[in-house]
Formats: C-alpha cells, structure tokens, sequence
C-alpha cells in the first residue's frame, strides 16, 4: 500500500501532489511519523529517532526575550556549557535578531558578532553541533568556512535566492523555514523548494513551520492543530514556538511568564512528530522529549 502512494505521489506535480497528500494524510502521517533520520553534521551522524532538542545562543542585544541575549565571553561560555550539560545536542547560534520591529543590522555586524561567538564556542566544545540562524549567504558561508558549522538554519524560506545554491555548495544541513500563514501554502511551497535544493545536491533538509513568521495568532494555531501534515513530504520538522508571542497573547503576561505554555506546545508538536525543539529552557524540553517517548513505547 505504503509502495503504492509513494510510487502515485512521485508521479504528480506539486500542486496535484499536495492535495493528493492532504486526502492519504493520516496513512502517510503514521507511517512517516515511525521513520529514522540520521543528519550528516560535518562527518559526524545525529540520529533524529529520538527527538533533539537545539539550545539556543544569542550573541544580539535585541532578541525579544531578554534572558537569552548573551554578548560577553563569561556569559556566551556559561550559555554553551548550560545547553549541553541540561542535555541540548545542538547550540544555534544569532547574530542578528528577526523579532518583529527589529532593525536589522548589516552583514559586518551580523558577521562580527558571530565571529566573537563562534570563536569562543569552538574553543569551550570544540566537538558540539553547532548551528547558525542566518538568512544571508555570506554570513552562511562564513560561518561554515571559518568555524566548521554544521546547520544553516534560515529563517526566510530561502528569500536571498542564493541561498539555497550556497548551502548546496557549502554541504552542510539547512533547516528551511516557511512564512506562508497555512499548512496547504506551506506544503505546496516546501514541495517546490525542496525539488530545487535537491535538484542543487543539497542532502540533509528539516523543514520548519515558522510559528510567529508571515502568520496571525489564528494561524499558528491552526498550522499548530495540522502539523502531522508536515510528515507527508518525508523530512524531519523543527519545532520553535519557545516564549513566543502566540503563547502569551493567549495566556496574558511576556515572555518571561511563557514557560509552562511553550511546554504544552511542544508536547503537542513532538506528538504530531516533531524531530527537534529549538528552545531557550533546555532542561525542560528534554523531559518533555523523555516523557513523550516514554508514551509512545507504549502506544
């Protein structure tokens, strides 16, 4: 059966290929939420069997929630040390803030706060997975020529149309992030992206739903309420609601007080087969990914 829908999904186009998914969802839903992924970080393998959660490291003075700004060595080391001893297995690094009404700084600036980061994480954990939020080509190949990144992780769905070209060329995996405000867009785009980052070599792909990008509170819920959708294109998905407007313009309060919501979303997301969390408070998405496997070997 599982033969026959892949053989009939691989022979539409990508817009016959979204609604013919969207009608097998709940066949393709299970059988791609079992699936073992393995991603290629620089030589070194990190299995996605049991969901990751990814700590992250801002080097800005701007990001929304203040606790995770981190601009001296004292704190970026105590940042780096924290992710990986509360049992985070990849640090994503930013140098450039992308909350709404930010004023975007420009390439040296980004690339100078990333240089002083990833200098200082190299040297503390040489051997860690790192990963860089960026959505600039430059800034990308810097930041892999120079410090061996192994994620590019690209917050515009691949705006900078060289983007996708210089992740391909660089090897390293690239989390490709949507800004389209539903899950049938989202889909249709992701299909027609990821034919072309193939088409380019690109290997390694997680796909991201972008809760809090180019959507209304409305529409993050419901991309939220259809997210074991994203299993129907066969890639693993990431995971970032941490602290984020959606929750606390629910709940009431700042992001600050968003802690227990972020939690009751990642429960939600990891149900629905999310492969990694991307996080501020690590110690508590990694019980969140052992109560949630624990669950399941036991469905």
């Amino acid at each position: 059966m599982y033969l026959w829908l892949r053989r009939t999904y691989f022979s539409f186009g990508n817009e016959k290929k979204i609604g013919f998914l969207l009608h097998f969802s709940h066949l393709f839903g299970n059988f791609v939420a079992e699936m073992d992924y393995t991603l290629n970080c620089n030589g070194r393998l990190l299995s996605l069997h049991t969901p990751q959660v990814m700590g992250i490291l801002n080097v800005t003075p701007d990001s929304f929630y203040a606790e995770s700004r981190k601009q001296s060595e004292r704190d970026i080391i105590e940042r780096t040390q924290q992710i990986l001893q509360e049992g985070g297995t990849v640090i994503d690094v930013g140098g450039c803030s992308t909350r709404p009404g930010a004023t975007c700084v420009e390439d040296d600036e980004e690339m100078d706060r990333l240089r002083y980061a990833l200098g200082i994480v190299r040297r503390e954990v040489p051997d860690a997975v790192v990963s860089v939020d960026t959505f600039r080509p430059d800034v990308a190949r810097m930041a892999v020529e120079e410090y061996g990144v192994d994620i590019i992780n690209d917050v515009s769905e691949g705006a900078d149309t060289k983007m996708f070209r210089m992740v391909a060329r660089l090897g390293v995996a690239y989390i490709l992030m949507s800004v389209q405000p539903t899950i049938k867009e989202m889909l249709l785009h992701f299909a027609q992206e990821v034919d072309e980052l193939r088409s380019l070599g690109q290997k390694d792909i997680i796909l991201d739903p972008g809760f809090g990008f180019g959507k209304t509170t409305e529409q993050n819920y419901e991309v939220m309420s259809n997210l074991e959708n994203l299993n129907m294109l066969h890639l693993p998905f990431l995971v970032g609601v941490s602290r984020k407007s959606m929750i606390y313009k629910v709940l009431g309060g700042s992001p600050s007080e968003a802690l227990n919501g972020t939690t009751v979303l990642n429960t939600i997301a990891l149900q629905k087969g999310a492969a990694i969390l991307r996080v501020h408070d690590v110690r508590e998405a990694v019980e969140c990914v052992s109560i949630v496997e624990s669950l399941s070997c036991r469905v």
